[in-house]
């Protein structure tokens, strides 16, 4: 598991997003793009789904690609130094856009800059004066083998009917004042804040939850005046890493269906949260999802009526913040197979199956633990190297 863990494996870092950003959003609109404008009534770009995340491949001068991670969850836009530096007003003043400070991991305290872009294009859709924070975009870069340059903010969409089609890989923009109501499950999300707070139900309680694209989780739920009953769990879970630290996940199965729209999922897995709790792409990868903000609505649609069953979180219980040369031991889940071997966090793992990690990018890694029973992993102690083999096992059933 990376997650640095995930159902399997998670990567973790984008809880930046909601760490730096949600907080935000909660104490006052977000800022919006100055301008949308549309070469077409529909532009459709493929994506790539890497450990249930929605990412976009663009260009749009003799610069790029670029990569961007869509997060619905996030009130903000994030650009690496090197897209501000290309796009950025650099007379801009931005009095509503405070620099936001972080904590590393390593204690060492840093601020996200704000930044002007005088545009940013998905295809034929342009957005001009996007208000963004400045994010080294590295760390996420390496977790999912895939260079980043930017996560793009619900507040970004303002003015477009954004659908992310999650079993299709791809994502459909259109101008939000004269585009059709998508066809599906309509809920109604209803703040100032323009933020995608749905109503869900657990078992006969219903509670507001957060649709998030920027989670990897299948549900995150805080269970404070809930007092929901587990099939399994909760228990330490994968080591999260952000810009504020390492923390340890609490998981389990519910007991109880969690119901989004009229769409049942039974006895999901879920991460114990102190925060809001939050749908994320372990369960909207199941959908169709178009959020009109217009309109204040997120419609699911599915091809499939039947219950939506969410595997068991699978793994060596080992998750990981990752380099190019090796990834680096953050957390070893009690009672696991890495756990049993002796494995400790600090620990730096050089190969996989007898491949340098350096092959291993998020997807195929993920098919390996969804499918195979052990994994043998090369650790690196100084200068000496020591293979362990470790089993796959179900660590929430």
């Amino acid at each position: 598991m990376t997650r640095s863990g995930h159902r399997l494996p998670p990567v973790g870092i984008l809880a930046l997003c909601l760490l730096v950003s949600g907080c935000l959003s909660l104490h006052r609109a977000p800022p919006r793009p100055g301008r949308t404008s549309f070469g077409a009534p529909v532009v459709t770009l493929p994506a790539q789904l890497v450990a249930n995340y929605v990412i976009v491949e663009v260009k749009w001068d003799k610069y790029g690609p670029y990569h961007f991670i869509i997060d619905t969850g996030s009130s903000v836009t994030l650009v690496t130094p090197e897209l501000a530096q290309r796009y950025g007003d650099k007379n801009a003043l931005l009095p509503d856009m405070p620099e936001v400070p972080v904590r590393s991991a390593d204690g060492v305290l840093t601020h996200l800059p704000p930044a002007l872009l005088t545009r940013i294009e998905l295809g034929a859709a342009r957005f001009s004066d996007v208000p963004a924070l400045i994010y080294d975009c590295a760390s996420l870069t390496a977790q999912l083998g895939v260079k980043i340059d930017g996560v793009l903010g619900f507040p970004l969409f303002r003015e477009t009917l954004l659908t992310l089609d999650y079993p299709g890989e791809r994502v459909q923009l259109q101008p939000g004042a004269t585009a059709p109501a998508a066809p599906g499950t309509v809920v109604p999300f209803n703040n100032a804040e323009k933020i995608p707070l749905i109503p869900v139900r657990l078992g006969d309680r219903t509670l507001i939850a957060l649709i998030d694209s920027g989670s990897d989780e299948a549900f995150s739920l805080n269970p404070v005046g809930l007092d929901p009953a587990f099939l399994s769990g909760p228990a330490p879970g994968p080591t999260v890493s952000t810009l504020t630290g390492d923390r340890v996940e609490k998981v389990g199965r519910l007991a109880g269906t969690l119901y989004v729209g009229e769409y049942a999922v039974p006895h999901p897995i879920v991460e114990v949260s102190d925060e809001l709790s939050a749908v994320g792409g372990g369960i909207l990868k199941y959908f169709s999802v178009t959020f009109d903000q217009s309109h204040d609505r997120v419609t699911f649609q599915r091809t499939a009526d039947d219950p939506i069953a969410v595997p068991a979180l699978r793994g060596p219980g080992l998750s990981f913040s990752k380099t190019p040369a090796y990834w680096r031991v953050v957390g070893v889940m009690p009672g696991s197979p890495g756990h049993a071997a002796g494995v400790e966090p600090g620990d730096l793992v050089t190969a996989i199956n007898g491949e340098p990690v350096s092959q291993w990018d998020t997807r195929r890694y993920d098919r390996l633990l969804a499918n195979a029973e052990t994994i043998e992993c090369t650790f690196l102690n100084g200068t000496r190297k020591a293979d362990k083999r470790l089993a796959i096992a179900e660590l929430v059933p």
